[in-house]
């Protein structure tokens, strides 16, 4: 699923996508009343101003032109927010190099963001040259800033394992079907299946190796 940000202290657009599938769909939004935000301060509420009416394209299906607001909010005054959202119209127009520059710089203003790093992954993962490393190092750190989330957990165990990380994929999915995500449950059948026939593939191998010694 997707998450962005067109305010501070209301929920944004939030994008998370399941990892190796199309992305889902946005999922909060902010506001645009931030802990430092003043009237005295133009080029705040200016930069502020565009943030909202970006989002407000954003809802109406308008990309572009939020993406356009959200540009130049970014040139008036650099803030999380813009950064977020901006990365959100990027990967929605499969700008995915443009995406993960503004999650970065987003995260370099916002590092504590989990919902910036999962977008991170995803835009890793969906890229013509796919990163599943900076995927998995971004999604372990966004496990680490939200512990409880559990799409966080789901789409963790299925970059693991599409990376073969088997063991560690069906810990993430049991976790994620713990806390309410019931697609997992089809997940975890599928790993343990692919973990038995590894299993027993190995202990052929094994046996035969045995055998011609």
């Amino acid at each position: 699923m997707f998450k962005s940000i067109s305010r501070l202290t209301r929920p944004v657009y939030r994008f998370r996508a399941v990892t190796l599938a199309p992305p889902s769909h946005l999922r909060r939004w902010a506001t645009s009343t931030t802990p430092h935000s003043t009237a005295a301060d133009p080029a705040e509420v200016e930069a502020l101003k565009c943030l909202d009416l970006g989002t407000a394209k954003l809802e109406e299906g308008d990309v572009v032109a939020a993406k356009n607001l959200y540009k130049r909010s970014v040139e008036i005054r650099r803030n999380a927010s813009s950064l977020f959202n901006l990365g959100v119209t990027h990967y929605h127009l499969k700008e995915f190099d443009e995406a993960i520059a503004s999650w970065q710089a987003s995260i370099v203003l916002q590092p504590s963001s989990p919902d910036a790093h999962t977008n991170l992954a995803s835009a890793y993962i969906m890229s013509p040259v796919a990163r599943p490393d900076l995927a998995l190092k971004h999604l372990n750190i966004a496990a680490t800033l939200s512990p409880e989330d559990p799409e966080i957990a789901f789409n963790l165990a299925a970059v693991l394992e599409a990376t073969g990380k088997l063991e560690e994929a069906l810990e993430q999915y049991q976790r994620s079907k713990d806390r309410g995500v019931e697609r997992a449950a089809i997940h975890i059948r599928n790993v343990g299946a692919k973990i038995l026939g590894r299993k027993i593939k190995e202990a052929e191998e094994a046996e035969k190796a045995s055998s011609e010694a």
